[in-house]
């Protein structure tokens, strides 16, 4: 499909009334756990259009220009209410964090293997195997303090086992930007998945960032604290891939492009129907966001949307399912890798001098002190092992030990 060549009524033509803003939520005992992942998906994603158009709106001075971008953004805002509250009542913040963290690394792997561009490959698999981890972190959370498996959380699609120790992953702020990527050659798919992951993990940031501090356990609140500043890591890398040379009509495009691909991508692959029928809804209003962009670009710029978007035609669409083979040869492999400056090393080729040591040494001054061990540790301790869901033993052997949490791995060079 060609959005482009598809027919669209004008944005202000889908102003919604409280009734429709306001759907009806899923049922958290029945919803297939790519349902909740979807959601997440498309809530980040709109969360992501609000605040770029915002953005935009601060720094343009044309108010023709600032009211165009007022009326697409007050339906963005509309989309991302009515996403939001999907989410039922009875499911816990905890709970909810299960998806959110499902949807991190799944959703990783899944671009990871369709990416022609090896750079953001690896860039996308250092971060893939530390949601791993903060994935099997907040399980062990839930087993803890709730007495709930995680494995019937997400429908055993992904498995829940350590990943890159989250202890490791504290880098220096130097070693999280990358080199972009530059949009007049890079291939229609790196547009489209460098702004995917860039939006599915700022939402993952926000999200830590405001319910950090609404936790009911000490223990819980300092998790979260401690994971969601690696989330915050992951936003810097991601968001450092981006054409930074791209116009803001350009970005505006892209933004409303990718917004069209995604709607698109889970109506096909949305599994309950009223679920489904909220997607093409939302298809058909990032239709006319996606034509108002074109018409701007022309008019501000004079620039036609092929010069920005030059296929139009859809990609592969988007397509969630286990990713557990791919998750578990990466492990394998790169678990030991980490950063320094725009490249993605083995921790055994830094010097003894590298600021990744100098970061550590700042903030694990004392490892019994770190949430993500101390929440192992204590599952251990009230359990007798931690809690995993592994359909095999663990590809790496230093993190087969399910009596105790490591903390060198990655961290500490042998």
């Amino acid at each position: 499909m060609n959005p482009f060549e598809q027919k669209a009524k004008p944005a202000d033509q889908y102003y919604f009334d409280w009734q429709t803003m306001y759907p009806r939520p899923y049922d958290k005992n029945e919803a297939d756990p790519y349902t909740k992942v979807r959601i997440i998906l498309m809530n980040g994603t709109e969360y992501e259009a609000v605040w770029f158009s915002q953005r935009f709106h601060r720094m343009c001075p044309d108010n023709d220009l600032r009211r165009a971008l007022a009326v697409l953004r007050r339906t963005e805002q509309q989309q991302q209410k009515r996403i939001a509250c999907l989410k039922p009542l009875d499911e816990s913040q905890l709970e909810h964090t299960i998806a959110y963290e499902q949807l991190a690394v799944d959703l990783t792997a899944i671009l990871a293997q369709r990416e022609p561009d090896p750079y953001v490959v690896q860039v996308m698999d250092l971060a893939l195997l530390e949601d791993f981890d903060h994935l099997y972190r907040y399980a062990d959370l839930l087993d803890l303090e709730r007495g709930i498996h995680a494995e019937r959380l997400v429908g055993g699609y992904t498995e829940l086992m350590p990943g890159r120790p989250t202890v490791a992953e504290h880098r220096h702020p130097r070693d999280s930007v990358r080199r972009f990527c530059d949009f007049k050659t890079a291939a229609p798919l790196t547009k489209l998945d460098t702004a995917i992951i860039t939006a599915a993990e700022q939402q993952t940031m926000n999200y830590y960032m405001n319910i950090a501090g609404f936790y009911d356990s000490d223990l819980g609140r300092r998790l979260y604290q401690e994971i969601g500043m690696i989330e915050e890591q992951h936003v810097t890398q991601y968001g450092a891939l981006l054409d930074p040379n791209c116009t803001w009509l350009e970005n505006l495009l892209l933004h409303e492009y990718t917004e069209c691909y995604l709607y698109y991508s889970v109506f096909e692959d949305e599994t309950d129907p009223y679920v489904k029928k909220l997607w093409e809804q939302h298809f058909e209003m990032e239709l006319s966001h996606l034509h108002a962009a074109a018409d701007l670009l022309k008019a501000y710029e004079g620039k036609e949307w092929g010069e920005v978007i030059p296929e139009g035609e859809f990609p592969a669409l988007l397509k969630f399912g286990p990713q557990k083979e791919y998750v578990r040869r990466v492990l394998k492999n790169t678990v030991t890798n980490t950063a320094l400056r725009e490249d993605v090393v083995p921790l055994a080729s830094l010097e003894p001098d590298a600021d990744y040591f100098a970061y550590q040494a700042a903030v694990n001054t004392d490892i019994e002190k770190v949430a993500s061990h101390n929440a192992i540790e204590a599952e251990i301790e009230a359990m007798g092992r931690d809690y995993r869901f592994e359909e095999s033993g663990h590809p790496v052997e230093a993190l087969r030990d399910r009596t105790a949490d490591n903390t060198t791995l990655a961290r500490v060079p042998e």
